[in-house]
């Protein structure tokens, strides 16, 4: 899979594409992170990439012909090609987003900065305005980190083991169970028996209990109107009991 980055800053880049699950994938190919500085594209000594908006206000806007000459400078790869404007404004990103990413070849990350980017590249030239969260960011290169983490590590070939992405927290809209590994025991505190025991069909309906527990005390609107299959219902009510007793 291949990204492109449009920023103003290319040095936030390298490290987070050296070390890790990502590093790896880089260094091996199976990721292909190509960044292009918006600075570049931009006319005059100075190189200024921003301006006062029109009909005024506080701020500065992105100036659409440095972003527009970026783009023109990226070679498309393949047919499914999707370019996306991290804002505040856009879709919330989440896993279900993330794997719809991951089925793309090649995706290009506009990183905005200021009070946004000029209209009229959000109207001709984006495909999909995304956001990672209700919050406001210096910029869109912290969310385009999120997004390569969160899509790349999707990639066949990236994670270790074949299933360690269809495990994780949201998969299947729950949170994960908790995890434990050596030492047995841990400042006075033991590994559940019930992962000792060896008995993998106990384990697993241990560890779907404890999720569907978690997804409950901390975040209970993930249960909301969800669909829950026989098992789940049942663990559900065992949960609940036991919270009634305290």
């Amino acid at each position: 899979m291949r990204f492109d980055i449009l920023t103003l800053f290319p040095d936030f880049f390298p490290p987070f594409l050296e070390e890790g699950v990502l590093g790896r994938a880089v260094k091996k190919g199976i990721l292909n992170v190509r960044l292009t500085d918006i600075r570049s594209f931009a006319d005059g000594r100075h190189k200024v990439t921003d301006d006062r908006p029109y009909g005024g206000g506080n701020g500065m806007v992105m100036k659409p012909g440095p972003i527009y000459q970026a783009l023109k400078s990226i070679e498309r790869t393949g047919d499914d090609v999707i370019t996306i404007l991290l804002t505040p404004q856009g879709r919330k990103f989440n896993q279900a987003v993330a794997w719809d990413l991951a089925e793309k070849s090649h995706i290009i990350l506009i990183c905005g900065r200021y009070e946004g980017v000029d209209e009229r590249i959000i109207s001709g030239h984006v495909d999909l305005e995304l956001s990672i969260g209700d919050y406001v960011l210096s910029g869109g290169e912290t969310a385009a980190m999120v997004v390569v983490d969160a899509v790349g590590r999707l990639v066949p070939g990236v994670l270790g083991g074949e299933k360690s992405n269809t495990e994780d927290s949201f998969e299947d809209g729950l949170l994960e169970h908790p995890h434990f590994t050596r030492p047995r025991n841990f400042m006075g505190q033991d590994v559940p028996e019930i992962l000792l025991s060896g008995d993998h069909e106990r384990i697993r309906i241990w560890r779907r209990k404890e999720s569907l527990k978690r997804t409950l005390e901390k975040r209970p609107d993930l249960l909301k109107d969800r669909d829950l299959g026989e098992e789940d219902r049942r663990l559900l009510k065992e949960i609940e009991k036991l919270a009634e007793k305290g």
